[in-house]
């Protein structure tokens, strides 16, 4: 029964893909292509999205470090994102007759050229946002950073140097990583090397994209020689607060159930956890949760489908006195380009 289920969820995942290849890499072409006097079979729509599926599946399932198939699928999919979105309000048009094809293929390339270099450039700033938050729990100020999602793989570790320095201007007792810090089978601990102008406290939980990568154990226990220290389902005091520290390779029940027993009522309970997805059943017990992952979509409107599977999929939210922070991440994942969302470096002050 359950190997059924796995072949199922497997010919699922396949399936989704396979539409997923059409939608973002061929669809916007192939209107673009009609619109131009040179509509696309179907035998040649079907194997392009073929090539690009094989390339995709190849790529995610393989975990292949390979350069040129890394930057068509990343690349090929923030740029046919940007089209996909740009090209549906145009078949509109088309459909009530408002302007001849030969004008809407002009509208399309006007509207997305300056996206995509918008996107990129904008891909590239580091945002610092300064949050504070009030707790009677807290005897004296206590300053740190969060940090999320810095995707060293996705991202050359020369991307570090300017995280690093913004990080460094700031002023704070320890810093805090929320996952997804590295994502490539590339990966060499020498890529963090910059970690260790940071001469404070570093606290790290992993995200959903480190167990993607090969030797993904090794990896983890590398991490101190940067140091870099991993909270792994469990607590430690700093600073006079209850750190918690959860991973991201267990289920929602096993996180909610971790929450409970580690949270101390008599000490501010400081709950990292990379998705936030179990907030609702935590927010009694944690005083201030950190989570990341959702990049608030990256590319506008993804921001919109995201909080269909994560409601609270960017900010500061409240419930009583207890407080969720999600954050859009310190860069991107994948394609460079971020449109309706920002890279940040978030600094905490807990007063």
């Amino acid at each position: 029964m359950i190997k059924a289920q796995k072949i199922v969820n497997t010919l699922i995942s396949i399936i989704i893909l396979f539409v997923f290849s059409y939608i973002i890499f061929i669809f916007p072409f192939d209107i673009l292509s009609s619109w131009l006097g040179n509509q696309i079979s179907l035998l040649e729509a079907l194997m392009s999205t073929t090539i690009v599926f094989g390339l995709c599946l190849y790529y995610f399932k393989s975990k292949s470090t390979n350069k040129i198939i890394k930057f068509i699928v990343y690349e090929g999919i923030g740029i046919g994102t940007v089209s996909f979105f740009i090209i549906l309000p145009l078949l509109i048009v088309n459909y009530f007759q408002i302007l001849v094809d030969y004008h809407l293929v002009l509208i399309f390339f006007v509207v997305q050229i300056p996206l995509i270099i918008y996107g990129y450039l904008n891909s590239k700033n580091l945002k610092i946002k300064k949050i504070y938050i009030n707790s009677n729990l807290i005897k004296k100020t206590i300053k740190f950073v969060f940090i999320s999602d810095v995707h060293i793989g996705s991202n050359h570790p020369s991307s570090l140097k300017k995280l690093i320095s913004k990080i460094n201007y700031l002023d704070f007792s320890f810093l805090v990583i929320g996952g997804d810090l590295i994502d490539s089978s590339s990966f060499k601990i020498h890529d963090l090397e910059e970690f260790k102008k940071i001469n404070k406290p570093i606290f790290f939980v992993t995200g959903n994209h480190e167990y993607y990568i090969k030797n993904y154990e090794k990896h983890l226990q590398d991490l101190y020689k940067v140091g870099i220290q991993i909270i792994d389902n469990d607590s430690l005091l700093i600073d006079n607060l209850n750190l918690i520290g959860l991973s991201d390779n267990i289920s929602n029940k096993s996180k909610i159930e971790h929450v409970k027993k580690l949270s101390r009522d008599n000490l501010f309970n400081l709950l990292i956890v990379h998705k936030p997805s179990i907030w609702r059943n935590v927010a009694d017990n944690a005083n201030l949760m950190l989570s990341g992952h959702t990049h608030n979509g990256q590319i506008f409107p993804f921001n919109f489908i995201v909080k269909l599977q994560f409601p609270q999929n960017y900010g500061l939210y409240k419930k009583i006195n207890n407080f969720l922070y999600v954050s859009s991440g310190s860069a991107t994942w994948g394609p460079k380009i971020r449109i309706g969302s920002n890279n940040e470096i978030i600094h905490f002050e807990l007063r």
